[in-house]
Formats: C-alpha cells, structure tokens, sequence
C-alpha cells in the first residue's frame, strides 16, 4: 500500500497578504484518506483488509482515517439495476444498529440504506457528510456553525467536479477536509481524485491515480483561525439579520397534530 505524502503548495493562499501569526498552541492531526476497494461478495475479508489498512495507517501516526462510502459492503454501482421482490430479511440486521446512517440517501441507495445521525470523536471538532450530502448548504452551514475543524466527506461521485466540490467546502468553511474514494480496477471508471484539502484551498496530499493509496498529511488546526480570518462563513462574512438557520438537534415524529383549544371551539 503506497503512502502519499503531503505535498507542498503549488501556489499562495488567497490570504497571504494578510500578516497573522501562527498559533504554534494549536495541534496538529495527521489524518489519512484510504483509497481502496471492498472486497467484493465478502464482508469478513472486508473488515480484515479494514482492519489492515487501520493498522498501517496507525503506523504512520495517523489520529484519523477516513474510508470511502459503504466500504464495508461495496458499493453497488454497476453491480445490478434492479431490486429484488420479498428479498428483505431479518438476517444480519442486529449487526447495524446504533451506525452513522447518511442523512439523506441519494436516488436507488433508498433500496438499501435509511437516514441517520452521527456523533464525533476526541482528534477535533469532526463532522461528516457522505456523497451528495456535501451539496446540502444548509447541511455545511449546521456544521460551520458547530465550528468544525475536520469535515470527513466520503463519496462515490468519481467525476472530476467532485475535487472543486470539496475545494469550495473547504474554503467556504475554514475547515479541513479529508475526501475518500474508493479505487477500482475497472477501466470504464475514471480514476477517483482525491485528496486532502486544507481551509485555504490547498491540496496537502494527493490526488492519487495510479492504484491503491493510504494519502495522508499533518494537518495544523492553526491554519483554520488563518483561513476564517479571510472568510468566515458563519461568523464576518455572514448577515444573520438577512439571512438565518433553524436546526433542530433533537428527535422529532413525522406527524405533528396541532389540535384547537376548547375555548376556540366553543365560539
């Protein structure tokens, strides 16, 4: 498994001009970006190269290790287009209970996976949003007024937008981000760029086509203060009394009943 190191910037920040000191207090979290493939038809081999790649990305020190989407199970593009009648079981459902859903699953993933939540980790502020999701700008919003530090966006959007995708959300939201793919070997998919983008724009580590990766890059929360001094999606670059956001952070019913008063009732 190859190691992609950070790489230096190909060019300035877009703040370069502006003179802020670092903050040599803030830490420093090496993160790494698997690039690999499921192995597919066979969920035990699956964990075992899991659990493999964790140990190797551990070894270089890594505090957090993104993997592609539904790496656990493959993805099911290309595999069938169609979906099987009565084929539901209750085999196998006690085994993913209490798991990271995505918030809103895209097209034919209905057939296959629900909605969710997440929670977060002790490396940092983290948050998380799977392919399509990271097109929800009210979704990126809740998050940059969380104050994320690390935004991990798995993904099977293989099209060369998806790198400006994860550009924009990096500097619209002062916030790391660590895109995964997976990496497959069949000639009719474009190879997936990804890579680690910081909160300036910058590409640290990667992108990587040439097979499968383990991209890492030592990423210096510093840097976040740096970039929102520039552009602060939710703090000076915002109009609050123009333009609001109402999350609710709790569970609610899908019906709400609204009932009239006895004393309306009786006019």
């Amino acid at each position: 498994m190859a190691l992609v190191p950070t790489v230096p910037p190909s060019e300035s920040p877009l703040f370069a001009e502006v003179d802020v000191d670092s903050d040599s207090s803030a830490p420093t979290v090496r993160t790494t970006v698997v690039q690999a493939t499921t192995v597919f038809y066979d969920t035990p081999a699956t964990l075992d190269k899991a659990e493999r790649l964790l140990a190797e990305a551990a070894g270089f020190g890594s505090q957090l290790v993104v993997f592609p989407e539904a790496f656990i199970g493959g993805y099911s593009r290309g595999s069938s287009f169609g979906a099987a009648i009565g084929s539901r079981t209750a085999k196998g459902r006690e085994d993913f209970r209490k798991k990271h859903r995505k918030v809103l699953p895209t097209a034919v993933e209905r057939i296959v996976w629900g909605f969710g939540d997440g929670s977060t980790i002790p490396v940092g502020k983290i948050g998380a949003a799977i392919c399509w999701e990271n097109r929800m700008p009210l979704l990126r919003t809740a998050m940059f007024g969380k104050g994320i530090e690390i935004y991990c966006a798995p993904a099977a959007d293989s099209r060369d937008t998806w790198e400006a995708t994860m550009t924009h959300v990096a500097l619209e939201g002062g916030c790391f981000v660590p895109s995964a793919n997976q990496f497959c070997r069949r000639k009719d998919y474009p190879p997936p760029p990804y890579a680690i983008i910081s909160p300036s724009g910058t590409v640290l580590a990667g992108p990587n086509c040439d097979g499968e990766a383990l991209i890492s890059a030592d990423l210096d929360l510093g840097e976040i203060a740096r970039a929102k001094f520039d552009f602060d999606v939710v703090g000076h670059y915002s109009r609050p009394e123009v333009l609001s956001l109402t999350v609710r952070d709790h569970p609610t019913n899908a019906v709400l009943f609204t009932s009239v008063s006895a004393k309306t009732e009786g006019r």
